[in-house]
Formats: C-alpha cells, structure tokens, sequence
C-alpha cells in the first residue's frame, strides 16, 4: 500500500518574534497557531512541531499495537498511549511511550512483547532518529 499525506506550515516574520500556522489537507489543522512561545515557553495557545511529533507517534504505535494484537487472537478494550517528547540542545534526543493497555485475555507477558514489537515496525518509530523509551501496563 503507498499513499501520501499533505500539511503545510506558513511562517511570516524572525525566529523568535515570528509566528506561523498550520494546515493538513484533511482540514482537522486549519491555520493553528504555532511560534516561538508555543515551542519554548507555556501559556501562549498553539502548538508546536514536536508536540505534533508526540501525537503522531502515540496514534501511530497504538494503531500498530491493536493489529499485532489482532494478529495473536485479541481484541484491545483499549490502548491509552502517552507520548512525551524530550528536546534538547536543538534535537529531539527521546520519546517516551506510555502504554496502558486493557485486553482481556492476554497475560501481561504476552502483552509486553507484542507492544515492545509494535513500537520496533511502527512507521513513525523508523522514522524518528531517537532514543524510544516504552512503558507498559496491562490494565487488570
């Protein structure tokens, strides 16, 4: 299967005084705010590239899990995925997964190793270049 998918990102003035937005062609970001104080500080509305990262990645690896899941016979209540994003000295040096899994049937050793597999074949896990941390908790 190959398909592409489109965002965009607009930017009008200096790195630090600037501000931009950005769009996906599916519509769900449409001109959201993003900027220096949105990256690097707390309190100003919008988002920022490495918040979008953690989204993708947790909405990535969670879609992944509940395939090999399926694959081994068992059907996910739910997979709660928290993805914290560490950037340091202008790279992104860590993402942290945390899962929180209920599956009946499983047993938390099974569990672990088809999530620790999900987070090795997940698309965005190849791509990122960074050290990927996963915590995972069967729920009981």
């Amino acid at each position: 299967m190959k398909f592409t998918r489109k965002a965009e990102a607009q930017w009008k003035g200096s790195g630090k005084e600037g501000k931009g937005t950005l769009s996906t062609a599916s519509g769900v970001l449409d001109g959201t705010p993003y900027s220096f104080h949105t990256r690097f500080e707390d309190g100003e509305k919008g988002t920022n590239p490495e918040e979008l990262v953690g989204a993708a990645h947790a909405g990535c690896f969670a879609m992944q899990l509940s395939f090999l899941l399926g694959e081994e016979g068992f059907t996910p209540d739910s997979l709660d995925t928290a993805a914290t994003v560490t950037f340091e000295d202008g790279a992104v040096t860590q993402v942290a997964l945390d899962l929180k899994g209920d599956i009946p049937n499983i047993d938390a050793e099974q569990f672990q190793q088809i999530a620790h597999k999900a987070k090795e074949v997940c698309p965005i896990s190849k791509l990122l270049d960074t050290k990927i941390e996963l915590k995972v908790t069967l729920k009981k």
